[in-house]
């Protein structure tokens, strides 16, 4: 197995989970621990990498704490945490470290670490293809390597015109969350493919995947069914969207090969983390089906 990446949570059901199936809870109980010191070399490490890459910018997003499988529901355990605490945690080199202290202190390796919540798409075109992009060398995580489409849910979304900073948890609706989730993918589709919301299916979560590069963080990854083929994705790729210097190429796979990426070698050693994660969680829950 790819010590890059593991699977925190398998959805059960080969259809995946709806949004109706899916709840959020939210509390700072949820939020990372503050390891004392810390906040200082968090700093650091930022500017260092606002130095070295002068586009990175903060934002606020979900920490995700846990999630609990019960039957077909599924619950999502939120906290808050941003991007520059991401940086100076689960990507700083003394990750590990606070894995260690997090384990040590609380019976948790992650309690120190960022965590913020992923998502990623398998997206399936109308030609039975799998749809997957080359990432920019200009990119922070993994510049050079395929992925497939994929982002962040945003509280600022959430909570509208609530300043960035200013976002605390009683500003947000768990129903409101929870669609956030959903919707954020589809936005990534669009805004990185340049595929238009109404060719794209209302997503079906397929499980929760770890990062082990990135100290494990997780990643929400869905299946999203595409109307048009993969040459018509190819040409409105090719126009480019909002954001299209994330990546510099297009590449389709067919089903019936994604299915034995891991097994095959060749294009998965290409494959960042995350979109590992997404291949083999389509595999176990929707490799025998459709």
């Amino acid at each position: 197995m790819d010590p890059e990446i593991s699977i925190m949570l398998q959805c059960p059901s080969p259809k995946g989970l709806a949004e109706t199936d899916v709840q959020a809870e939210l509390s700072p109980a949820y939020d990372r621990r503050q390891l004392p010191g810390g906040q200082a070399w968090i700093d650091a490490v930022w500017e260092a990498r606002c130095r070295h890459s002068p586009w990175l910018f903060n934002g606020s997003k979900f920490r995700l704490h846990s999630a609990q499988l019960d039957g077909g529901s599924l619950t999502f355990r939120l906290g808050l945490t941003c991007y520059k605490d991401f940086l100076g945690t689960n990507r700083a080199g003394m990750a590990r470290h606070l894995q260690q202290q997090g384990w040590q202190d609380f019976g948790d390796s992650q309690a120190y670490l960022a965590e913020p919540l992923g998502v990623g798409a398998m997206v399936h075109t109308a030609d039975d293809c799998f749809i997957f992009l080359r990432r920019s060398l200009r990119v922070g995580e993994a510049p050079g390597l395929v992925d497939i489409p994929g982002g962040h849910p945003e509280p600022q979304a959430v909570v509208g015109d609530v300043p960035e900073e200013s976002i605390c948890l009683q500003d947000l609706s768990r129903q409101m969350v929870v669609k956030e989730i959903f919707t954020s993918i589809l936005r990534e589709i669009r805004d990185e493919v340049n595929l238009p919301l109404s060719t794209l299916s209302q997503p079906v979560l397929l499980g929760i995947a770890r990062n082990q590069t990135s100290a494990g963080r997780a990643s929400a990854e869905f299946y999203v069914r595409c109307s048009l083929t993969s040459e018509q994705v190819k040409q409105r790729y090719e126009i480019g969207g909002p954001e299209a210097q994330e990546s510099t190429c297009i590449i389709f796979i067919k089903r019936e090969d994604v299915l034995t990426l891991e097994q095959t070698g060749g294009m998965w050693r290409e494959l960042c983390p995350s979109a590992k994660g997404a291949v083999r969680l389509y595999t176990l829950v929707q490799g025998e089906g459709q």
